[in-house]
């Protein structure tokens, strides 16, 4: 939940979908919006694996990370350093930062913390994280003391097994 502008917020879509609106992160009209949703949508598939790591028995987490990379590599990195190569434009949709771009940006991070050289074989991408990171506020944002959540450590994971399945 996520108390905003005098409400109580919940699911994750809707909570993504007021703060990108309230911040002109939807692009400028339908079809860059539905673009924006497009990749949005298809970067969280990939990001729920990468959620649900940490709650997989540790048998199957190495399998898991694996499995992530396959996914990465072949099926949406190539998608996304496609989309950059050959648009010609600022960002993923456009010429300003989208939503898009920042929920790839927290993808690939993610995934460099399992799999540090995962973008060896995407040069745009790899310019891309370099880009949308050295933007001032995001780099602030990911910088050490900052308000960003770690990943889940083994406390946070028995914390959550104990809520949902006591």
């Amino acid at each position: 939940m996520v108390e905003i502008d005098g409400m109580k917020l919940v699911q994750t879509r809707s909570i993504l979908h007021y703060i990108a609106d309230k911040h002109h992160l939807f692009g400028k009209d339908l079809k860059e919006r539905t673009l924006i949703d497009m990749y949005v949508e298809g970067t969280l598939d990939l990001l729920e694996l990468i959620i649900m790591h940490p709650f997989l028995k540790p048998d199957d987490q190495q399998k898991e990370v694996v499995n992530m990379a396959q996914k990465a590599i072949i099926r949406y990195f190539p998608v996304f350093e496609k989309v950059l190569r050959g648009h010609g434009q600022r960002f993923l949709v456009g010429n300003q930062l989208s939503l898009a771009d920042i929920i790839l940006l927290q993808t690939i991070l993610a995934l460099e913390e399992k799999i540090p050289n995962i973008l060896s074989a995407f040069p745009h991408l790899q310019e891309f994280t370099v880009k949308i990171s050295n933007i001032p506020t995001i780099k602030k944002f990911l910088e050490p003391g900052s308000k960003k959540k770690p990943p889940p450590d083994d406390i946070y994971v028995r914390t959550v097994y104990n809520i949902f399945m006591p």
